[in-house]
């Protein structure tokens, strides 16, 4: 039996304000998608990938697969909602024993989480990545009022992907499908409200962010931006210790060279002072 991963890049990404999907834009010269793609595809935990878009960028996100990813075996069609494409990724799930759900716009996942959900699961059926909050949080009410403070190493940030066995996460849809999925905003939220298995947090990394208003973008750009300076100051360090060498034998022969010319000085001073008391 194999472990697939779903990739989910069927939003439309209204919050980034943008006329290209999210999954589409840019990031080091790499549509998001494509990020993502190459961390799974690189993955020996891996064995098959399912990409859910919506139908208007089917052909673009065949481009993006084409001749570069292998493992992707099926891109099918997402639904209105997250869960809808969800939903129809693990019906296109064949011979499937865990099931990795992820979401395209985090594309700084990394093997180290990979693997971490992987041994979690085989454990613990179903499995959610994430960290602990660093702020404090409140619970409010709908004016606006505080009703509790939750203690803040109880808290996590839930982030992808969300790992499964297969049997339970899709009978956990099939329940959910015949109730109500109003409010659901990601996979453990539906094995939670089906009842039939508690969901065990990995840790994951405060760097698998999911880039999704423009201020990610911003973040993101930054942080490249110093990467790049980081770069080049390292290289420069790097070169520093031979310039200084340079400089310094340069210096050294200057040096010599000006106690040569005191010499001469010295010695023909000598001569013409023995030939004036001649």
């Amino acid at each position: 039996m194999k472990n697939i991963a779903i990739i989910l890049a069927a939003g439309k990404g209204k919050r980034m304000k943008t006329m290209k999907p999210k999954q589409f834009l840019s990031i080091g010269g790499e549509p998001m998608l494509t990020k993502s793609l190459q961390v799974f595809e690189k993955s020996p935990v891996i064995d098959e990938i399912i990409v859910v878009i919506d139908e208007k960028h089917k052909d673009e996100c065949k481009r993006i697969v084409k001749n570069s990813f292998h493992k992707v075996k099926s891109i099918v069609i997402g639904g209105r909602e997250r869960y809808d494409s969800v939903y129809a990724g693990l019906k296109a799930c064949k011979n499937c024993r865990y099931v990795f759900i992820h979401d395209s716009a985090r594309p700084y996942v990394d093997q180290d989480i990979i693997n971490r959900a992987y041994e979690a699961v085989k454990v613990f059926p179903a499995c959610a990545v994430g960290m602990p909050a660093k702020d404090t949080v409140k619970i409010v009410n709908k004016d606006g009022y505080v009703l509790q403070t939750p203690p803040r190493d109880r808290v996590w940030i839930i982030q992808t992907p969300q790992v499964f066995r297969y049997d339970l996460i899709r009978e956990a849809y099939d329940i959910m499908a015949e109730r109500s999925m109003k409010g659901i905003t990601d996979d453990a939220m539906v094995v939670e409200a089906s009842g039939i298995s508690r969901v065990r947090l990995v840790e994951g990394s405060y760097d698998n962010i999911k880039i999704t208003t423009p201020d990610d973008l911003k973040a993101e750009y930054e942080a490249a931006l110093k990467a790049e300076a980081d770069q080049a100051d390292a290289k420069e360090a790097a070169s520093l210790p031979e310039k200084e060498a340079v400089r310094d034998g340069k210096g050294d022969r200057e040096i010599r060279g000006d106690k040569e010319k005191d010499k001469d000085k010295e010695g023909k001073g000598g001569k013409e002072g023995k030939k004036n008391k001649s």
